[in-house]
């Protein structure tokens, strides 16, 4: 039975560190990124936490409950965003069809 061998791509260190950083700094979902990316949620995820490991989190100089609180306000402003563009795309489409 013949087996076809999946050839492994290899990437920078530098690209893994910015597919990394989208999803930390600017919490952008994991599976958003890896489609970007063109690469599994899975590897998306370990670069998150080799870049995590990295450049720990106390860094920052948050406490705990601020990071938290960080955390809550960005994905806020993330559904902002979406809920936004959604917003613009339905007045163009009624504008349009209102013509």
């Amino acid at each position: 039975m013949f087996v076809a061998q999946k050839k492994s791509r290899q990437f920078s260190p530098e690209f893994r560190e910015t597919a990394a950083r989208e999803v930390v700094e600017k919490s952008r979902p994991v599976a958003d990124v890896a489609r970007d990316c063109g690469v599994t949620d899975q590897t998306i995820r370990n670069w998150v936490k080799q870049f995590r490991h990295t450049n720990s989190a106390a860094d920052t100089g948050l406490s705990l409950p601020e990071r938290a609180r960080m955390k809550e306000l960005e994905r806020l402003v993330r559904e902002l965003e979406e809920e936004n563009r959604f917003l613009g795309k339905s007045v163009a489409f009624f504008a349009k069809k209102h013509r």
